[in-house]
């Protein structure tokens, strides 16, 4: 079907939920993908930072197919394989002890909410029940996580949001040891804001949140949805951050392209979760376990970990390059191979003209450039879009 058939059919037949970009991707392979045409994309897309190891890693792709010819889906009302074995490699790699599965982002974030609500209210009763969030996060779309979003864009024409959620500003612990009170469950916040526009929390606001709930006995939560499975450097943000939370949150790279999500615990907020209390149909089907285990694998060697950390810095180097020789680059921010350039000027115009050049990137918050390419980017990917980058911007000053 040509790209134009195609755009009108989605047109027609799709909520119109999405701005697509005007072009059908029909295949990937490692940090590049196809149109329907037959041209090719360098992709620092990735999906949003989902294909963590590239398009179609021969790995995840062959343990598709072997769990594919053996058992697509059973529900949890039984015991199989693949979720226990991915559930003990993310607890012998991380804080936590427990893990529950689901199918994206939003839902582990909406697992994590009620569980710091149910573990709170079996703890210290019914009025234990808010949640401190940071403004300009982003923790999904579900009527709760979008509630526990600091957006405002976001949540018009949705209310009555769902309430008990209050919002401070980012890196600001003084805020948030402001709005505490006995009623405080949990401050849930993502280590590097990535649909916010790329900001990272400091090392020192990390661990006074740290100490500050530790003291208040409030649940630290730490949505690495968009920073977990290798995109800042170690498995895990929180890893080279400096503080380990109570509750975790994952899914985009976990699965490598496959949905799939994730909330790690602690033993003693894990009890909070008993038959009954939460559930998914879908969560941890054994399709999904087996790419994900195969991510992990891959992570868990160490080469595609030390390749991320190597091109973050390279491209993080060259970002800030491009910063000081050209005014209208505004700041560069990020964590390894999460990157963010703000200008001055908005951003949607540079995505489009990257893509006449056969390169995918993103905007958000109207000025801020992300990058989040996969973890094998190799460095002469990243040139070519820092020459282009570099080029395009020059012609704006």
């Amino acid at each position: 079907m040509p790209t134009e058939e195609l755009r009108q059919d989605a047109e027609r037949y799709l909520m119109h939920t999405y701005a697509r970009t005007p072009i059908s991707i029909v295949r990937g392979r490692g940090s590049r993908v196809y149109d329907l045409e037959g041209r090719e994309y360098l992709d620092f897309v990735a999906g949003i930072a989902v294909n963590v190891l590239g398009h179609c890693h021969p790995d995840v792709v062959a343990a598709i197919q072997k769990q594919a010819q053996q058992l697509l889906h059973t529900s949890n009302l039984y015991y199989t394989e693949p979720q226990v074995q991915l559930a003990r490699t993310l607890v012998d790699h991380s804080f936590a002890h427990k893990v529950f599965f689901c199918n994206s982002g939003a839902e582990a974030n909406e697992a994590a909410i009620k569980l710091a609500r149910r573990y709170s209210h079996l703890k210290y009763g019914p009025d234990r029940y808010e949640i401190v969030t940071m403004r300009q996060s982003f923790h999904g779309r579900t009527m709760a996580t979008l509630s526990a979003t600091g957006q405002d864009k976001v949540q018009k024409g949705f209310e009555p949001l769902l309430p008990g959620f209050t919002y401070v500003p980012f890196n600001d612990l003084p805020a948030v040891e402001a709005v505490l009170t006995d009623r405080t469950a949990a401050v849930l916040l993502e280590p590097v804001q990535g649909e916010g526009g790329v900001h990272v929390a400091d090392r020192a606001y990390l661990k006074g949140l740290r100490d500050l709930c530790r003291q208040r006995d409030v649940l630290l939560i730490f949505d690495e949805i968009q920073t977990g499975m290798g995109r800042t450097g170690t498995l895990f943000a929180y890893e080279q951050l400096g503080v380990e939370p109570d509750v975790m949150t994952l899914a985009k790279g976990l699965g490598g392209g496959v949905p799939i999500g994730a909330c790690l615990a602690t033993d003693d907020v894990a009890a909070a979760f008993t038959p009954g209390t939460h559930a998914s149909t879908f969560g941890g089907n054994p399709l999904a376990c087996a790419a994900a285990l195969a991510v992990l694998q891959v992570l868990l060697e160490g080469r595609v970990l030390e390749q991320g950390r190597r091109m973050g810095d390279y491209l993080a180097k060259g970002l800030l390059d491009c910063k000081d020789r050209l005014p209208i680059v505004k700041d560069v921010r990020g964590l390894g191979l999460l990157q963010g350039m703000e200008l001055t000027i908005d951003g949607k115009s540079v995505v489009t003209d990257c893509l006449a050049r056969g390169i995918l990137i993103n905007c958000t918050v109207d000025r801020v450039l992300r990058f989040v390419p996969p973890l094998i980017i190799a460095q002469r990917e990243i040139d070519r879009l820092l020459d282009a980058l570099s080029n395009m911007l020059s012609k704006r000053v």
